[in-house]
């Protein structure tokens, strides 16, 4: 039975993944960390600094103000984690893949395993189109979000440009500008509204021609299974930087 430490344990992921655990027999939540006070069917620390309850695993979605304690507390007691929380800044991606060296972290913008196709689908696009058509990423979420452009959208860029020759430019704020668009871009553009869960589309536009690969989540439930199954996947691993391209390579 693996025995996770779920951080941001009383936001609407970590009662998404409190659910999903429930209905497994394979793992358990022995403690949970976060700041409000709520009741729950395990204890909750206020900080990583508080917990004394052993665990084989952490799983993550909480805020990034969070990761520093999370990361020191991981290394100090040599637990795996896998960090799912959205809006990390390039230097605490950076914390992540150093603190990898000591202990077996597993990080991702998005916990699904159809956007981690999607992500190879967009690249072997790109490779093959390779400059002659015009990229565009669309993203929308729910008007809680905070972070824009969601970190998904960020990760499916990445994916395109490693398959570019020539690196591309990220236009996030193309309406301040009077100008054509230029060839070495890619717009990103979010959308905020309702209790959309989460769609990214990529668009390439050609001459005479569109192609479009795009991804709907019609729940957060598929965020908690795919953190879940990372999770036990992470367990007994040598340290190291792991991504949903590793999970779904084992697969």
């Amino acid at each position: 039975m693996t025995r996770i430490i779920l951080s941001g344990a009383l936001g609407k992921m970590g009662k998404a993944i409190t659910n999903c655990v429930e209905n497994r027999n394979d793992c358990e939540i022995v403690a949970g960390v976060d700041l409000a006070n709520e009741e729950s069917s395990f204890p909750i620390f206020k900080s990583f600094n508080d917990v004394n309850i052993d665990a084989d695993v952490i799983i993550d979605f909480s805020h990034p103000s969070v990761l520093n304690d999370l990361l020191s507390f991981a290394k100090e007691k040599k637990i795996p984690a896998v960090i799912a929380t959205t809006g990390l800044n390039e230097q605490q991606i950076d914390d992540i893949k150093l603190a990898s060296n000591d202990v077996p972290l597993f990080f991702s913008a998005n916990m699904s395993i159809g956007v981690s196709l999607v992500s190879e689908l967009a690249k072997k696009a790109a490779k093959v189109l390779q400059g002659s058509f015009d990229i565009e990423i669309v993203e929308a979420h729910h008007n809680q979000k905070i972070d824009a452009p969601s970190g998904t959208a960020l990760m499916l860029a990445d994916s395109i440009s490693e398959a570019l020759q020539e690196k591309p430019i990220y236009e996030f704020d193309r309406h301040s500008k009077r100008m054509k668009r230029t060839k070495n871009e890619i717009g990103i553009h979010a959308v905020r509204g309702g209790t959309i869960v989460g769609e990214h589309e990529i668009i390439f536009a050609g001459p005479d021609e569109v192609i479009k690969i795009s991804h709907s989540a019609y729940s957060k439930q598929l965020f908690a299974n795919g953190s879940v199954n990372a999770g036990l996947f992470l367990v007994g691993k040598e340290p190291g930087f792991y991504s949903m391209k590793d999970l779904v390579n084992e697969n």
